[in-house]
Order: C-alpha cells, then structure tokens, then sequence
C-alpha cells in the first residue's frame, strides 16, 4: 500500500501529536562513535539539545519527548495552532526573526529583532499569515533542525552533501495508548540499543533531563519546604502590574526540563484552552498524560527491567493500574513499547481510535498494522 502523504496525516490548522525520526546518511555513527574514522562525535548531540531548547522557546510547538543516539534521533512533538492564534502580528513577526535572525551575537546566538524588521513581517498580510502557519507546523521545525545540523556538521568535517536521509518519518499518535507507548519507546531507546541500563544513565535523552531536574529541585529546597506540585507550579502566572513572577515560576526557569512539555495533565482541573506557558522555555503548559511524572518514570523503570534480560530487580506481582486503564497486559505492552517503530507507519492509536479517523484531503482510511490489532485485542 503506498504511503500517504503527510498533508493527509497532518493538518496545520488542528493539535496534533507526532513522533518524528531521522536518520543520518548511510547508517553511518555521525551523531556518536565513529568506528570508521575512529572519532567521537556527541558533542553534536548537545548541538541538537541546544537546538530543541531554542525551537521550543519560539516554534508554537510543544517537545514532548525526545531521545538522540549515534546515527538517529527521535522526537514527540506536538503542534500548537491554537497557541499561535493567540498571538499578536508583532509576537509573530519577532519570534520568527529568532528563529531565521539577520543578525547574530559574538556567540552565534540570535539579535533581538529591530522594530523595521518586525514590521516587514507583520505588516504584510500574505507574509504575516504564511509565517503565522510554519510556527506550529512540525515540517518547519525538523526542516531548520536538521539543516542547521547538517551544516554545522558539514563545516566541522570539511564536507559538503547530505547529512541526514531524504526525509524525516512522522507518524501521527491518535491516543493515550499510543502516546504513553511512543514516549516509552522513545525514552528507552539507549537502553534498548545496550548503551545503558538505568534511565538516570541514559544520555540525550528527555527522561534523563526530568530525572535530573527533580534531583536539583530536591537537593535545593530547603527542608523545611517542599517543592511545588507540578500541576500548580507552571501555571503561576506574572503579577499583572510589575510583571515579576511568583517564586514557583522562578523555579521552573532554572530546571533542565524547562523547555519540556509538562508530563501530567489533568482533564477536570487543569485549565481549557491554549494554556500558553507562563515562561519563555516552551510553547504551553499543558501536559500529555494522565499520569505524574513519579508514575511515568516508575512505568520506565518497571518496562527497561522487563524487556531487558539479565537486569537486576523483579517483576512486579500484579500489573500497573494504568496498563489496565488501556486496556493492555503486561506482554502487549512490553512489545508495544519494544517494536513501536515497526508496529506503527503513518498513525498510531488503538484500532478504535484509528479507524474513527480519516486522512484531511481524500477522507481515506489509515492503515494499521495486524499485529498492532492484535495486541491490543489480547485483553478485550
């Protein structure tokens, strides 16, 4: 069957959650080891953190999850379209002239826009709205991702070519499920490849740099305090007439995961709407899933020891309460997470979910996989 174009899979004008993927040229260890020329090359991986931190503070997009290894990378992104709308002309215009600046700092970092410069953007309907589309579109970002990469990657080696593969994969997560199972995935990709075997210890990677960022937080609150709830913290917005934030706030903007997506998400408490970030590091402040962050690096945890033979600990007695909730067990979820890549090609979801939806443009059915099918058939 012939892959669907991504327009089907993904409009612009709606939310949507992605898992992204690129490869570099050949396969070959560019990002990592080289075995060939004998280098090692993981300064590039903090090239690409450095990147997802400055896409995550202008794009309209949130960054999920992501794990970089020697010759690939993964990311979870989420478009945020209702973010941007929200958005003035100017607010438009300047964070994309962050992005793509004219003019760079000493330290090649972006100069704050000037005032014409703003206004060649925002006072030009047709430039205005086109630019308005490619901040929450996932297209753009893993476009100027990969191109700066590249040629940062090219001048280093005295190269000249393609770095990366043709295109970037996408494949669109429909649900929870498959959301939860896809952040799994991508979290545990260094231990999956054997290069780790505790996720405090697995470099580059999205759980890492929340496991880090509680650890701090821990160590620095004084023990007569104790730290803010994750649900009340990013939400503390700036006191409307000196513009100063509340202590939780200036908190938040010191963690290493600042620029990550909250992981817990209430659906009866939290607030309706966009939930623009009340800091600079990221999109919003809406999490993905129904879980805390303990819960979720918990679930990691009891995951790596399952699909991994010869690691130390036990397998718990009963299964989690939250595989339950999906309607998995314990052998479907471990594949799940496992061979999430190979289950799943254009979307992802439960077979419910994906067979409620069509694709934008030609209204087709998405495609699902029979062995996809058949896992999350085992517990029906």
């Amino acid at each position: 069957m012939a892959r669907m174009s991504r327009a089907e899979v993904f409009d612009p004008g709606e939310v949507a959650v992605g898992h992204v993927f690129s490869r570099t040229v050949r396969r070959c260890f560019l990002m990592g080891d080289d075995p060939v020329s004998g280098k090692n090359f993981d300064h590039r991986k903090r090239w690409i953190e450095e990147y997802l931190q400055q896409f995550a503070a202008y794009f309209g997009i949130d960054l999920l999850c992501y794990g970089l290894l020697a010759n690939h990378f993964h990311l979870i992104l989420r478009s945020r379209p209702d973010v941007v709308a929200t958005w003035s002309d100017e607010e438009v215009a300047r964070r994309w002239m962050l992005l793509c600046p004219n003019h760079r700092k000493a330290d090649g970092s972006p100069m704050e826009p000037t005032q014409p410069e703003i206004n060649s953007i925002a006072g030009c309907p047709v430039k205005r709205e086109e630019i308005r589309r490619r901040l929450s579109d996932l297209s753009w970002w893993m476009r100027l991702l990969c191109q700066r990469v590249a040629m940062r990657a090219n001048r280093e080696d005295e190269e000249h070519g393609r770095f990366f593969q043709d295109r970037y994969k996408a494949t669109r997560l429909t649900d929870e499920a498959s959301v939860l199972a896809c952040a799994a995935y991508v979290d545990l990709n260094p231990i999956r490849a054997a290069m780790c075997e505790r996720i405090e210890d697995s470099d580059f990677t999205s759980a890492q740099r929340r496991i880090q960022a509680e650890h701090e937080e821990v160590h620095e609150t004084p023990p007569d305090e104790t730290p803010p709830d994750e649900a009340t913290r990013h939400q503390t917005p700036p006191d409307e007439a000196t513009g100063e934030r509340s202590e939780p706030i200036a908190k938040l903007r010191h963690r290493r995961d600042s620029f990550l997506s909250p992981v817990s998400i209430d659906e009866l408490l939290d607030p309706i709407g966009p939930c623009g970030s009340a800091t600079p590091e990221r999109c919003s402040d809406k999490g993905f899933l129904a879980m805390s962050l303990a819960d979720y690096l918990e679930l990691l945890d009891w995951t790596a020891r399952q699909a991994a033979s010869g690691k130390r600990g036990k397998t718990p007695a009963s299964v989690p309460p939250l595989l339950q909730r999906l309607g998995l067990d314990q052998a479907s979820w471990c594949e799940l997470v496992s061979d999430f890549g190979k289950l799943f090609c254009t979307v992802a979801g439960s077979p419910d979910s994906v067979d409620s939806m069509r694709s934008h443009g030609t209204h087709r059915r998405y495609h699902l996989r029979r062995r996809a099918r058949e896992l999350f058939a085992v517990t029906d």
